[in-house]
């Protein structure tokens, strides 16, 4: 079925990413701060209302949603959701930061996810213990490893680059997905969130200079692929290995955007950098047997995406949520 949802730009919306927890197991630095405070639990949506709200988008002709966190693998009984979801007649796939997926990748396969996008900042030991503000980059590696052995359609490492921080191992990072046979995404960092642990303008690095470097290594391609997110692919010459750039500041991706996210509260976010929104949640406590209500309410939020987002690394962030809360 085609989607029914069509925003005031002609852009038909047939993504959806849901976060089912803002809270996380990790504190990585570009996502939130050290010291989190996370919502009550009778703010947030429950396990049932997660499903109807994703139930109610594959009825207006949604046909791929991810779920996100936080963690979203840290929910209690998360996989019962998972296995629910996973009977809707969409893609279904997940962004991890790959701590649980030693115990949960086999069932998270076999209760239907199709795709996995596994974050994976840094392969030195005390890097990534500064980056994530844990010490379990074995741990990550084992799910890695845990995952490919379940038989998912594809499995994406996603790394956030900061320069003076990361940047110089995105050849080996490359390599690394190279031997596991994995895809792989170089993202900008997003200005979501205040955060002093560094400053977001000395450590952006674009994706053209990263592209730039990596083609001092590696023969890249360019790709016509797209897989419903904002990546712009280059295949490697020698490898099935997929390398992506996520570029909201130096290649914005607004004019074929697809997406919306409902947080863990039941916001819908109509875009990503921007704060319109509306409150599923109401709908859903208000209503609660009132499925195509929630529908409508969908549907009328189209009226209010906005054209693109506006990111200014030298300016204060306008958008003070944290990527936890906004899922990723």
């Amino acid at each position: 079925m085609p989607s029914q949802l069509v925003d005031g730009f002609g852009r038909r919306i047939n993504y959806v990413r849901l976060s089912v927890t803002d809270r996380c197991d990790f504190r990585c630095v570009y996502c939130m701060a050290e010291n989190m405070q996370f919502l009550p639990h009778s703010q947030v949506l429950t396990l049932e209302e997660i499903h109807d709200v994703a139930a109610a988008f594959t009825e207006l002709g949604v046909e791929r949603i991810r779920l996100t966190g936080g963690e979203p693998l840290v929910r209690r009984n998360v996989l019962s959701l998972i296995e629910r979801l996973g009977q809707l007649p969409a893609e279904l796939s997940l962004t991890t930061n790959g701590s649980q997926l030693h115990k949960m990748a086999g069932d998270l396969a076999a209760f239907g996810v199709d795709r996995l996008n596994i974050s994976l900042d840094s392969l030195q030991q005390d890097r990534f213990r500064e980056l994530t503000r844990t010490d379990r980059l074995q741990q990550v590696l084992d799910g890695i490893e845990a995952a490919r052995s379940a038989g998912f359609k594809r499995i994406k490492l996603n790394t956030v680059v900061l320069k003076g921080r990361n940047d110089d191992e995105v050849i080996d990072l490359i390599e690394f997905a190279r031997r596991s046979e994995l895809d792989i995404s170089f993202i900008e960092e997003m200005p979501l969130g205040q955060i002093t642990e560094h400053g977001r303008a000395e450590s952006f690095c674009s994706s053209d200079e990263l592209r730039e470097r990596i083609s001092d290594h590696f023969e890249l391609s360019p790709s016509t692929e797209r897989t419903g997110g904002p990546s712009r692919y280059y295949r490697l010459a020698d490898s099935q290995t997929r390398v992506g750039f996520i570029s909201p500041h130096s290649h914005n991706f607004c004019g074929d955007c697809n997406r919306v996210r409902v947080t863990v509260e039941g916001r819908l976010l109509l875009c990503l950098g921007n704060e319109h929104s509306v409150d599923l949640r109401e709908v859903i406590r208000t209503y609660p047997d009132d499925p195509e209500r929630l529908q409508q309410a969908i549907i009328d939020s189209m009226a209010i995406k906005p054209e693109k987002h506006e990111f200014n690394l030298e300016e204060e962030p306008q958008i003070l949520r944290f990527m936890n809360m906004t899922g990723g």
